[in-house]
């Protein structure tokens, strides 16, 4: 397995609706359902306001099979939720050990 690593800064009056839609049952682990291979996402926030994503998938494999799939949705949801965030950086990718 692996886990998709996201560091957000979001703005303060946007913390609501970010946790809302980036949380294990929010809008993006709805759309990231629609693929095979994803096992699940989790939210994180830090004592500085900062915020991690874990996106869990069976494999790189099944993730690009639901970019593929779903790009147009993909890309749309990160539109629609792009100015919560004062910065977003991808972490990295990391083999699930456990």
């Amino acid at each position: 397995m692996i886990a998709l690593v996201w560091r957000y800064e979001v703005r303060e009056e946007a913390r609501a609706a970010f946790e809302a839609t980036y949380a294990p049952t929010g809008a993006w682990a709805q759309l990231f359902a629609r693929g095979e291979g994803y096992r699940g996402t989790e939210l994180f926030r830090a004592e500085d306001g900062s915020y991690l994503t874990l996106d869990i998938w069976r494999s790189r494999a099944d993730f690009e099979a639901f970019l593929d799939a779903h790009r147009g949705d993909y890309e749309a949801l990160d539109r629609s939720t792009e100015s919560w965030t004062a910065a977003e950086h991808r972490i990295g990718e990391f083999e699930v050990m456990g």
